[in-house]
């Protein structure tokens, strides 16, 4: 099968340097399935392969937030919602015999609306290794959750292993629109009992005033008021419990909460997680069914198939079911080397294989 446009766009960057993550050099480069979201060499799917951008995930955040009570957190740049993605930049001198030198730490995400205090003791809260410092691993273990949680296939039809027809397209779009309205939503940072004392602007048609939505950083210096302590003291005496462990939220340390669940709900920073996968909630985007948080993936293979073979959501009545519950596009039920159907089992070796 030939790469369509769509497929070509998604895979315009990828080049066989691109060694997978997962493997950790076993793969010695991407090499791209036709219609797969995975490389023919080990299996693992594109994700592990570091595959995207700054703007190709604020493209795609924009687009997700678009027509929805959050497209506060996007602009609108040469006619396309583009991500108002918050970075924080923080500044700290470095005291030396010599003049004063300055480390500076900057964050490619951080929850907006925050004082730097609060923000830098909701990071403080993540464990070293996923808080999004620029250039480590919890910055690539972000954009890596970007595309796990949030596939662009997803939200962007042109992003399909082939051109949808008009009934599926139509099916996406109504798919698309209810979850905006009825599941969507963003998580906010706040002090325990201090949740939804900030609603956010509302929104009304384009008059917004547009900004560059790309890229912007906030500044902070080094704030000098002293962070309350947790040693005993009346601050940390806290009636709040955390949604998701059950344990004490002490009134010093941020929360988070989701609208859909309501304010009297509030969750510590790594409980803030999706029920199925366990994973922390990339840049707080939640969804929320059924008193459940889930990430946009689960969320939506809960509610229409997914195909095993390409990884897309099926929008049409006419696809495979296996004896396993798992569900296939027509023309994707078949061997990962071959193409034969899998009702007709082939002598072709089982490795590499597409990793779920």
């Amino acid at each position: 099968m030939d790469l369509t446009s769509g497929v070509e766009k998604m895979w315009s960057a990828a080049v066989v340097e691109k060694v997978c993550l997962s493997c950790k050099g076993i793969c010695s480069g991407f090499l791209p399935h036709s219609w797969r979201k995975a490389c023919t060499q080990c299996g693992c799917g594109v994700e592990d392969h570091g595959h995207s951008s700054d703007l190709e995930d604020d493209h795609k955040m924009g687009r997700l937030l678009a027509n929805s009570k959050y497209v506060h957190l996007t602009a609108k740049v040469k006619g396309i919602r583009v991500y108002k993605r918050n970075r924080m930049v923080i500044t700290n001198p470095v005291v030396s015999r010599k003049d004063p030198t300055f480390n500076t730490i900057t964050y490619d995400w951080a929850p907006p609306g925050l004082t730097q205090k609060l923000a830098m003791l909701y990071m403080e809260l993540l464990p070293e290794e996923k808080r999004p410092v620029a250039g480590t691993e919890g910055a690539m273990y972000r954009r890596r959750q970007l595309m796990r949680q949030l596939p662009v296939y997803d939200q962007d039809p042109s992003q399909c292993h082939g051109p949808l027809p008009e009934d599926q397209l139509q099916a996406m779009s109504v798919f698309m629109k209810r979850y905006k309205e009825e599941a969507l939503g963003v998580g906010e940072v706040a002090l325990p009992g201090e949740g939804g004392a900030n609603p956010p602007p509302v929104v009304k048609g384009e008059k917004q005033k547009e900004g560059t939505g790309n890229g912007q950083a906030t500044n902070v210096q080094p704030d000098p008021v002293d962070t309350p302590t947790t040693n005993g003291t009346d601050c940390c005496k806290s009636e709040y419990h955390c949604s998701g462990c059950g344990e004490l939220a002490p009134l010093d340390s941020p929360v988070v909460y989701a609208e859909w669940a309501g304010y009297d709900k509030q969750w510590h920073p790594t409980c803030f997680v999706c029920s199925e996968c366990g994973e922390a909630l990339v840049d707080l985007v939640y969804y929320w069914r059924e008193g459940e948080l889930l990430c946009g993936r689960h969320y939506c293979q809960r509610t229409r198939p997914r195909c095993s073979g390409c990884d897309e959501l099926i929008f049409c009545e006419d696809y495979k079911k296996g004896a396993d519950g798992r569900a296939w596009h027509q023309d994707h039920y078949c061997c990962w080397r071959c193409g034969q159907s899998l009702d007709s089992p082939c002598s072709c070796p089982q490795t590499p294989s597409p990793k779920p």
